[in-house]
């Protein structure tokens, strides 16, 4: 079975939208377009051999439109090259066509899509951008890795990871790394079930159990 890994640059408050450039995504009034640039590190350990590594592209429609109108046109760049060969994955109901060469449209549900996806032969698979494929593949626990590459900025408002959608789920540390810059770079894999707790030893006080009650009530 193929492996799935989703590599995403964001912000400390959790922003994915354009972080390429200024033209990349302005929608919904975005104003900060290319905030990955100026922290960007000859070092950024992980993420260098996870994308100079084996793997086809998994895409939502609108990344796919910004790689194909950028990455045939820089075959001088070594990520280019990789790009312009290797599968292109698409998930889209549209009906235009996928020009970019290798590009294989998907469609239908996304879980569904992707499972049939990763039970075929072929190389693992990496999705880059593509914010809207993150919280039905969670949820449906088809990513084997996520890699987090959190950049020292807050930019508010913009496309988030979550949209809230997702279903809960641990997940566990398996690698990390702090760039020149202060760029930090986690991976996790899935750990199943989120586990609880507590740090409380006494039975409830006179005030804890009122403010149950409160909470019960709707009135809290």
């Amino acid at each position: 079975m193929r492996k799935l890994t989703g590599a995403i640059f964001q912000s400390l408050d959790s922003v994915i939208q354009a972080p390429g450039g200024p033209d990349e995504d302005p929608t919904s009034g975005f104003r900060y377009g290319g905030w990955v640039a100026p922290h960007w590190d000859e070092d950024m350990g992980p993420f260098e051999g996870i994308i100079m590594g084996e793997y086809d592209l998994l895409l939502g429609k609108r990344t796919y439109e910004i790689f194909a109108a950028y990455w045939p046109y820089n075959q001088d760049n070594p990520i280019g090259e990789k790009f312009q060969r290797i599968n292109k994955y698409v998930l889209t109901d549209s009906d235009e066509p996928l020009t970019w060469e290798n590009s294989r449209k998907l469609s239908g549900n996304t879980a569904d899509a992707v499972a049939e996806l990763k039970n075929s032969g072929g190389r693992d698979l990496l999705i880059q951008g593509s914010s809207t494929l993150y919280p039905p593949l969670l949820s449906a626990r088809l990513i084997d890795r996520l890699v987090l590459i959190t950049f020292p900025i807050v930019l508010g408002k913009g496309k988030r990871l979550f949209d809230g959608s997702e279903e809960a789920g641990a997940m566990k540390l398996v690698d990390d790394f702090i760039s020149a810059k202060g760029v930090v770079i986690t991976s996790y894999e899935p750990a199943g079930e989120v586990p609880t707790g507590s740090f409380v030893t006494k039975d409830p006080s006179k005030e804890e159990l009122e403010r149950r009650q409160k909470i019960e009530a709707g009135t809290w």
